[in-house]
């Protein structure tokens, strides 16, 4: 799930400590248990997409599922009303790198601590990102790591550019559902990794310099969105389409 290649040489330090880094685990309700209502809405809401394959909105959920910074910002242009370039952003590029790095930790531990079984275990199912299946199999799916990653994304887009965060934060929910769209995460995954990323900037924003990064990144955007061409509109409005149908 991580943006970037490990690195070789000793951890990078991100916006969180061992004493500031929320547990998912300890605030987190645990899965849904087998049997139960909220295991029978992801069932539903699991079973309901299978019929997406194939269209705007499988191509959109395969499109969500690439974490690099590059297609992770360029995602939320329509929603900030124009191209997100992180080539030309790179004090954003690097703020969103370092929120990764931050989050990173906390995801694993509660993935590991619960090793929920993804929906298409089991089952001949499709899902939008087929060459991932294998890894995705044995890795747990609770909380959605993806969407985590695009709602903190989404909260901190929001905070840059306020006269966009209706469009910014609707782009958020529809990033983590793409993530049962493409049938590799269940609706209760992804509830709570709305709540993980949330909790995690909610933290960030302890640390002074997250607040210097969030500051030299709101700079850079209002210069950006002044020069940057205007997103594509059919890609607009598959992305309309999207969150009028909400699998949730």
């Amino acid at each position: 799930m991580a943006r970037t290649a490990p690195s070789a040489h000793a951890p990078e330090a991100g916006y969180l400590t061992p004493a500031t880094q929320p547990d998912a685990t300890q605030y987190l309700p645990p899965p849904p248990q087998a049997g139960s209502a909220r295991q029978a809405a992801d069932d539903h809401a699991f079973e309901s997409t299978r019929g997406l394959k194939g269209g705007a909105r499988w191509a959109l959920a395969t499109s969500d599922a690439d974490l690099r910074i590059e297609a992770l910002l360029r995602s939320f242009s329509c929603a900030a009303g124009f191209t997100i370039d992180a080539s030309k952003a790179p004090r954003l590029a690097a703020l969103i790198h370092r929120m990764d790095v931050s989050e990173i930790p906390d995801m694993r531990n509660a993935k590991a601590s619960w090793h929920r079984a993804r929906p298409f275990v089991g089952n001949t199912q499709s899902i939008c990102t087929e060459d991932d299946r294998s890894h995705l199999a044995t890795s747990g799916a609770y909380p959605s790591g993806h969407t985590l990653l695009g709602w903190s994304t989404a909260l901190v887009l929001a905070e840059l550019l306020p006269d966009r965060s209706t469009e910014i934060l609707q782009r958020g929910r529809v990033f983590g559902e793409s993530r049962i769209v493409c049938g590799v995460h269940w609706a209760s995954d992804v509830l709570e990794g709305y709540m993980t990323g949330a909790g995690d900037i909610a933290a960030m924003h302890g640390n002074p310099a997250f607040r210097a990064d969030l500051d030299a990144a709101r700079t850079e955007l209002e210069g950006l969105r002044h020069e940057a061409p205007k997103p594509n509109p059919q890609a607009c409005t598959i992305e309309h389409d999207a969150a009028a149908h909400s699998p949730l």
